[in-house]
């Protein structure tokens, strides 16, 4: 398990008894959001990739993509991380190496090196300028862009967002505060990861298009996360018990 920097954020998610309001738990927020963005865009980046594609490219080098590698590791076989950050030294020493298929790590200079030598692609930044364009990206690749999730922030480019089969978690939200918006577009969003999980919308349809998914983070996956985190706790005897009432 990664351990966790300090947050730019920080609080706590409070999970209540739906039956009477009783606090169960109580969690660091930055802990439970980075963890459940993590395995969701695992999830969604192992749905709508190629199911040979075995070379992950890692834009920026922090705890956000060590989880999601994480969680993709689960999910399907990893051969190689192709990995840059904007400090090449914490890119060089980035910590996670996963025992499941042991890949190797190599870092390159530019988010377009990480590109050129990738099948799936993983941007985890708070930039606020476009990293990839569509010249950047072939037919048959996937991108999961983590760091479109607030108005200001911008991952991938208009020409990109485009030309592939758009997926997000929520179609509202990434069209007024997300990557669609960050883009100044007025497009159709293809499906939500919700549809492509369900089975209501194929996601990716062949081995030659380009599947992009652009989520802003939905507070439901904190509970679903925080639940199941109080479960393990209870289980496992883990975790301080208090009562703010005695």
């Amino acid at each position: 398990m990664p351990s966790l920097p300090l947050h730019d954020l920080r609080g706590v998610v409070c999970l209540h008894s739906l039956a009477d309001g009783e606090l169960l738990g109580v969690a660091d927020s930055a802990t439970v959001t980075s963890w459940r963005t993590g395995l969701s865009a695992a999830i969604a980046t192992h749905a709508l990739s190629r199911s040979d594609a075995e070379t992950l490219g890692v834009i920026g080098a922090a705890t956000q993509a060590e989880l999601t590698l994480l969680g993709l590791t689960h999910l399907r076989s990893i051969k190689e991380i192709v990995l840059s950050d904007i400090d090449r030294r914490r890119a060089e020493n980035w910590p996670l190496r996963p025992a499941a298929g042991s890949p190797s790590v190599t870092v390159v200079d530019s988010a377009a090196d990480v590109a050129a030598a990738s099948e799936m692609i993983l941007i985890a930044t708070w930039s606020t300028t476009a990293i990839l364009s569509l010249a950047d990206v072939d037919m048959g690749q996937h991108v999961t862009s983590l760091g479109s999730d607030e108005p200001g922030k911008q991952e991938l480019a208009a020409d990109l967002l485009r030309a592939g089969t758009l997926v997000v978690d929520n179609r509202a939200l990434a069209a007024s505060g997300g990557a669609v918006a960050a883009a100044g577009l007025d497009i159709d969003i293809d499906a939500t990861l919700g549809e492509v999980i369900r089975g209501e919308h194929s996601g990716r349809r062949d081995g030659t298009e380009r599947t992009l998914y652009t989520p802003v983070g939905l507070p439901w996956q904190d509970l679903a996360l925080a639940w199941h985190a109080h479960e393990l706790a209870e289980r496992n005897d883990l975790g301080i018990a208090f009562d703010l009432l005695s």
